[in-house]
């Protein structure tokens, strides 16, 4: 009973913090962490047995590894190698230099310091990828640089995991030579990846989930007993695990089956570690656990940016990057809990590093606020001009387009290909500079200016085709062109069914919906696929665009009403239903029985097409 007792109340803990910490942007780990501070002996002591916890959750590192060689896939690596292992690399051993020499200087001897180092030098991936997927930079300059970096230092988690049993005292089998693991490692690689292959096909045959879920649990652990039976790491164990099933055609569905389980577990071993942190330890040695945090952050965050500086890295990217990856990261409870168990390193300085990294996690977010204030300040001291509006063409062309991006450039190619003169518009200065290079004529300008409008001499021309993609921005150019040259045809792209209607209630009667046409053509390969005619499919499809095309120009009036707008909708479903029935013998399933679990139709899912 006291085993469940426990068991609830980490799962307890757990529900009420973590969301916390994640609304607040500090991330999961931290929340994890303060749960484990919580109810551990230094809190308000509901767990004591923060040991055993530990021993159990480490599978939760286990796992994790096994997700990262999942997705470590060798194709994908090589293809990112130049800046996984040229900036990866600097920053890591660079950093970890600067790291080391202070570790020495507070003297440590050679391997520890080298492992204390190394394992500072690592930034918290659980927290670092999410927030820039949150502040929309991870496909930023920046963004791409500190991927690469962490995808690095994930790497380097394996060897630092695999040297500690050989470096330690206290676990493994003392019997066993290096030499032997090397070995077992080989063959494990070489015949791995095959057997691994028949065992699945042979598990998928049963066409159970339970026992696909329980293979891949099996061969993670398997590998992982494996390897340090053979006085190797279990995390070396299941890298390898994961890595010899990264190319196969079960990958992600071992991902799905081990995911849970990983997340769970690891959400354990971080509170776990939180039971273990004592933060009386700053009131008792203030200067020790804050001057080292402050250090760390110091050293990670200068010596990055001005490695990144020495060869020859932008400014703003630079700071961006040192100051996402100042923080220390989870991997280091990780490694030092294990230089812990293998009497590598003292409890009482491992309680200390512990306290220190989770502190400079906390930080985190105050870092990229800080970047933000930087980048405000040099802006406002240095402005960026907006580029002046292109000189346009004397001479008038019978066709504008407005929006040169990847609609507009499909156009523009078949025109030119066809020698129909055109003059094209966009707002995006870099867009029209690039094309430009491929030998395109466009012209930067703002065609929801009247101005811009006037200088392109629309009024001269015969179609405006309007393929912008903000919304707002078409609106407002198509309401120009409507009234002030309302004897040009215009021919307007709509993102959905929302803004085909707004278009039209400024009088665009040409409209073009960006998705409908090619979710026809994939309909159409569907019905292919399910073995009907190729004329029988045509008719279908003719049938409903005909259908829906008039039940637009129907429901344009209701669209502001939303309840009219169901009601419409699910009465079309009907009249398709029995005119394809009718008129072609197609019959369809009963649209006013939706299938299991299936939400009702809501204006969301029209406006999609």
């Amino acid at each position: 009973m006291q085993s469940v007792a426990t068991f609830a109340a980490l799962l307890v803990v757990a529900v009420l913090l973590v969301p916390l910490f994640k609304r607040a942007g500090l991330g999961t780990v931290l929340g994890y962490l303060a749960a484990g501070v919580l109810i551990g002996p230094f809190g308000l002591g509901l767990v004591h047995d923060a040991e055993n916890l530990l021993h159990t959750a480490e599978l939760g590192v286990v796992l994790l590894l096994f997700v990262i060689g999942l997705e470590l896939q060798p194709s994908r690596l090589w293809a990112l190698r130049k800046p996984v292992f040229g900036l990866g690399g600097l920053q890591f051993f660079g950093v970890g230099s600067l790291l080391i020499g202070g570790a020495l200087i507070f003297g440590l001897d050679w391997p520890m310091a080298i492992l204390v180092g190394l394992t500072l030098a690592l930034s918290s991936t659980a927290f670092v990828l999410p927030t820039l997927a949150e502040r929309h930079e991870l496909h930023s300059r920046y963004g791409r640089g500190t991927f690469a970096i962490l995808l690095f230092q994930d790497l380097m988690v394996i060897p630092l995991l695999a040297v500690l049993p050989l470096l330690g005292a206290g676990s493994g089998d003392a019997g066993v030579s290096p030499l032997v693991g090397l070995g077992v490692l080989v063959v494990a690689i070489l015949i791995g990846r095959p057997v691994l292959d028949l065992v699945f096909r042979h598990v998928m045959r049963v066409n159970s989930r339970e026992m696909f879920t329980a293979a891949a649990l099996a061969t993670a652990l398997g590998l992982a007993l494996l390897l340090e039976a053979s006085g190797l790491s279990m995390s070396l164990g299941a890298f390898v695990a994961g890595v010899l099933l990264s190319d196969s055609d079960f990958r992600h569905e071992l991902e799905a089956a081990i995911l849970p389980f990983q997340g769970l577990l690891m959400g354990f071993f971080f509170i776990a570690v939180g039971m273990t942190i004592n933060l009386g330890m700053i009131v008792a040695h203030p200067v020790n656990v804050l001057g080292l945090t402050v250090a760390l952050i110091l050293v990670k965050g200068f010596g990055l940016y001005g490695l990144r500086l020495a060869f020859r890295g932008n400014k703003r990217v630079s700071r961006m990057q040192a100051l996402a990856l100042a923080q220390c990261g989870e991997f280091a409870f990780v490694l030092f809990g294990a230089a812990q168990a293998n009497a590598l390193l003292p409890q009482e300085m491992v309680a200390q590093l512990n306290l220190s990294v989770a502190l400079s996690m906390a930080l985190a977010p105050l870092l990229f606020i800080l970047g933000d204030r930087l980048n405000a300040r040099d802006a406002a001291a240095n402005p960026v001009e907006t580029p002046e509006r292109d000189a346009l063409p004397d001479a008038p062309n019978p066709v504008v387009v407005a929006g040169f991006g990847r609609v507009g450039q499909v156009l523009g190619r078949i025109l030119i290909a066809r020698k129909v003169p055109f003059t094209a518009l966009d707002i995006d200065h870099e867009e029209v500079q690039m094309v430009k290079r491929f030998g395109i004529q466009a012209y930067y300008g703002n065609a929801a200016h009247l101005d811009v409008l006037h200088a392109a001499q629309v009024g001269e021309a015969k179609i405006f085709v309007l393929a912008i993609d903000n919304i707002e921005t078409s609106l407002r150019a198509a309401e120009l062109v409507r009234k002030h040259f309302p004897h040009v045809t215009v021919i307007a792209r709509a993102r959905n069914r929302f803004h085909a209607y707004r278009l039209m209630d400024l009088g665009v009667e040409l409209i073009a919906r960006e998705t409908f046409r090619s979710t026809l053509e994939m309909t159409g390969m569907v019905f292919e696929q399910l073995g009907k005619p190729a004329d029988k499919v045509k008719q279908i499809l003719d049938r409903f665009a005909a259908h829906d095309i008039a039940l637009l120009k129907r429901e344009q009036a209701l669209y502001h009403d939303e309840n009219q707008l169901i009601q419409s909708a699910n009465e079309a479903n009907h009249e398709l239903a029995q005119i394809l029935e009718e008129e072609l013998g197609v019959v369809l399933v009963d649209p006013s029985t939706p299938p299991p679990d299936a939400p009702p139709a809501t204006p969301a899912s029209a406006a999609t097409s």
